[in-house]
């Protein structure tokens, strides 16, 4: 099977058990375990590799990865729990954010290309980060158009955009650094055409417990 179908088959895959996730709580949280496990196991194997010499470094680094990974599931969940109806809504807006950016810089950057904005991820560009901002401000808002009621906030739906959009890309650049100082393509290989999850997740992870502060009400 070529890298295209795989990548294809995995993303139907995800999003089935992602639309199910907030169809049936349990799965959801369920989901989170599984993500937040992997993610931790992905991180403890790439300090491995940058601290090859000092098990100790390896050590605190996982035990502050741990701590941080407990903290983005628990305000995902804590968050929900207070309306379920309506915040799965909000964090799937964080998310459509979080993915467009995603998508856009990829987009904007494979078919524009131009000047590399760092060392640290050679496939960021500065039409990238034109193409992350403007792909999650169309699709943010969008979003919100269709589901207005459920996403009333005190802050400017453009200014949340703008933020969690930020946040992702700082996140992808985050694991990016910690790829290249392993010197890894992917986190792992959990996902079929996609790599590790953390490669997936990586903006998602920074972006999700911020947002749901900016929309919390």
């Amino acid at each position: 099977m070529s890298e295209f179908k795989k990548r294809t088959l995995t993303s139907l895959v995800l999003m089935s058990i992602l639309f199910l996730s907030f169809i049936f709580p349990l799965i959801l949280y369920i989901l989170l375990f599984v993500i937040s496990l992997i993610s931790l196991d992905e991180l403890f194997k790439i300090f491995k590799k940058i601290f090859i010499k000092n098990s100790f470094a390896v050590f605190f680094s996982t035990f502050l990865a741990l701590i941080y990974i407990c903290y983005f599931a628990l305000v995902i969940i804590l968050f929900l729990n207070l309306n379920f109806e309506i915040h799965k809504i909000k964090v799937l807006f964080l998310l459509s954010i979080s993915i467009s950016t995603d998508i856009g810089g990829y987009i904007f950057g494979k078919i524009i290309g131009g000047k590399k904005v760092t060392k640290i991820s050679p496939n960021k560009t500065y039409s990238g980060i034109v193409g992350s901002f403007l792909f999650s401000f169309i699709v943010g808002y969008l979003f919100y158009n269709f589901e207005k009621e459920m996403l009333i906030s005190n802050i400017n739906l453009f200014v949340i955009i703008f933020i969690i959009s930020l946040i992702s890309q700082i996140g992808d650049l985050i694991v990016s650094s910690l790829k290249r100082k392993a010197k890894i393509k992917d986190t792992g290989s959990f996902l079929p055409g996609h790599g590790g999850i953390l490669d997936r997740i990586d903006g998602i992870l920074l972006a999700l417990p911020i947002g749901t502060l900016l929309i919390l009400n």
